[in-house]
């Protein structure tokens, strides 16, 4: 019934025992008296449940839950509504809420009830969070910018078309670094995202706002994109699982760009189990069979480059068929992706990968050193990233074809967006380089196809990488050093940017923390690893995520909030019989650090 149930199903058959012998008919040769029903009652321990907890809840334990009555969509839809009313005003982690969440639930309900669950679901009635800047009809889509607030797309991202073919309830939409330019998740529209982790520290970026909700328990997966780091970061910062598909595998289509050559779209999840569904459906967008009528033919030409062996696989399959399994591996580990130098933000990360590194050897891993100079991710970024050239171009073309509640007067190009003075956007200081040097650079210009060659270059030698040390994946800390400070300049020491040039699948799992601060960060600060590979070898990187979750154990925590957060790990109860309307979210800017002035570059 639900392909993603893959627990144990004694539960489910005791259910279903106990059903067919209540409803026997007085002449039944199985026709039980009262007590009778009681003893068999009590013989498969089915005494009333408490309501079902949706804290660190799962595709299979919602599956689970809704099969066997222990909830119901609508109510577990409610739990959630209940925890973003509690914990988002805190966190700024969600820009908007479905309207259309509860009406969905109950017809899921409705659904099940006739028995009329589809194999073809395996999201059915799972809460999903959608970064903001992926195109829905029926939500607004701002990029997080005051600028955007009225856009409403004709059409849904072909990602998001699938995700509700698949069952899913699109919950809202997430907070995120504006146009997602930079990985502190600060916006114009919505404020600054907090790390539910640690309330003085950001929460990684750009999408930072589906990693700070999936964390807190607010939906039980989320979307991303990712230019340079903007799904590694927010996993790593918040302790989640995280995948970047090989450039094509997932149609990056009807999504706010930043730039063709390194945007690309993925999801979060808290666990690689259900990181595996939502990979399975995210990359069907670009089988045969999907037309994407629903989308306006808003479909990204990359998906063309797809082998015909990569379409429509199951990549569930790759946990439980022995792939990825570490006493045969050799992993590179990138020397130059560390911060050796001593201090109190690198050091908690670099003790962790050290003892990451010692149990992996302990598994049977090999571990290759791999010291090439080339290796630098601010040098390759400095040298080779060419976002500044895509951004005012991509923007244009988005812009140009959008729709507002107001037609006339919101932004038809990257001019109008950054008009100084309309505070209608935020830049980071460390970017006003950035947007002015998009003001005049564009994929026209002559270093524009000297960087080009570059990338094509770094392809070849992390191919060489690959092959001249028989390396299976590659692996190195998301960041160097912890997640950064509220009001710092910029996201630094991130590593994202190796991936996102050479077209490299990357899957990023939690390694561990930094120690406790009571005040600030109770279960100290998530610190995560990269595991990179060779293009189209999306399944093997999430057989060794897999295996790796089991050599380290349970790395994650559920966050315990403080710091004016709330008590994230508790339980907020659902008054009445559950929600009737989807509350409506109101944004707040005001915890916008003095630093980051509006309309200003």
């Amino acid at each position: 019934m639900f392909p993603a149930m893959r627990g144990p199903q004694a539960l489910l058959g005791k259910a279903v025992l106990l059903s067919l012998l209540s409803a026997t008919t007085p002449t039944s040769a199985f026709n039980l008296l009262p007590n009778d029903l009681n003893q068999v009652q009590n013989l498969l321990d089915l005494s009333p449940s408490p309501p079902f907890d949706i804290r660190e809840a799962t595709i299979s334990s919602i599956h689970n839950a809704l099969v066997t009555g222990l909830t119901t969509c609508h109510s577990l839809i409610s739990s959630y509504l209940a925890r973003i009313e509690a914990f988002n005003p805190s966190l700024h982690a969600i820009l908007s809420l479905n309207p259309h969440a509860l009406d969905l639930a109950s017809a899921i309900d409705s659904q099940l009830a006739s028995g009329n669950s589809s194999v073809n679901q395996p999201l059915l009635c799972i809460p999903i969070l959608l970064k903001d800047n992926f195109n829905t009809f029926d939500l607004p889509t701002t990029a997080g910018s005051l600028s955007l607030s009225r856009n409403y797309p004709k059409n849904d991202a072909p990602t998001v078309t699938a995700l509700k073919r698949a069952g899913a309830v699109i919950l809202g939409k997430t907070n995120m670094h504006e146009f997602a330019l930079e990985g502190i998740s600060v916006s114009s529209l919505a404020g600054q995202t907090i790390n539910p982790y640690d309330s003085t520290r950001t929460p990684g970026g750009s999408s930072g706002g589906t990693g700070a909700a999936i964390a807190a328990n607010l939906a039980v997966l989320g979307t991303g994109t990712d230019t340079v780091n903007s799904l590694r970061s927010p996993a790593s910062a918040n302790c989640l699982v995280s995948w970047r598909g090989t450039r094509g595998l997932v149609d990056k289509g009807g999504v706010v760009p930043v730039g063709w050559t390194q945007d690309a779209v993925g999801g979060m999840a808290r666990g690689v189990d259900d990181l595996a569904v939502m990979m399975t459906v995210m990359a069907s967008t670009t089988n045969e069979e999907f037309d994407g009528e629903e989308d306006g033919g808003d479909h990204d030409n990359t998906t063309a480059l797809v082998p015909p062996e990569m379409r429509g696989k199951d990549y569930s399959q790759a946990l439980y068929s022995g792939l990825g399994k570490l006493e045969v591996l050799r992993l590179g580990v990138l020397n130059g992706f560390f911060n050796h130098t001593a201090g109190e933000e690198t050091t908690p990360v670099n003790q962790v990968m050290e003892q990451v590194l010692r149990r992996l050897e302990a598994a049977g891993a090999q571990l290759v050193n791999i010291t090439d100079p080339v290796y630098d991710a601010v040098a390759i970024a400095a040298r080779l990233d060419v976002q500044t050239f895509e951004f005012r171009e991509g923007l244009d073309a988005y812009l140009a074809r959008t729709t507002y509640t107001r037609n006339g007067t919101e932004p038809r190009s990257f001019n109008d967006v950054f008009t100084l003075g309309k505070k209608q956007f935020l830049v980071l200081p460390s970017q006003y380089s950035y947007i002015r040097s998009a003001f005049n650079r564009s994929t026209s210009s002559p270093e524009y196809f000297v960087r080009q060659h570059g990338i094509s270059q770094l392809k070849t030698t992390l191919a060489q990488t690959f092959s001249t040390h028989k390396l299976d994946a590659i692996i190195y800390p998301e960041q160097k050093n912890l997640v950064v400070k509220i009001g710092s300049p910029s996201q630094s020491g991130r590593n994202g940017i190796l991936a996102a040039l050479t077209e490299s699948p990357v899957i990023t799992v939690p390694v561990g923390f930094s120690d406790p601060k009571p005040e600030e960060a109770p279960l100290g600060v998530p610190i995560g690893m990269e595991i990179l590979g060779r293009p189209w070898t999306d399944d093997l990187l999430l057989g060794i995520a897999k295996h790796v979750s089991e050599v380290l154990g349970p790395v994650r925590r559920m966050p315990v909030g403080g710091g004016g957060l709330g008590e994230l790990h508790k339980v907020v109860e659902v008054r009445g019989g559950g929600y009737e309307s989807v509350p409506v979210v109101t944004n707040d800017n005001g915890n916008i650090p003095g630093v980051y002035p509006l309309g200003v570059y």
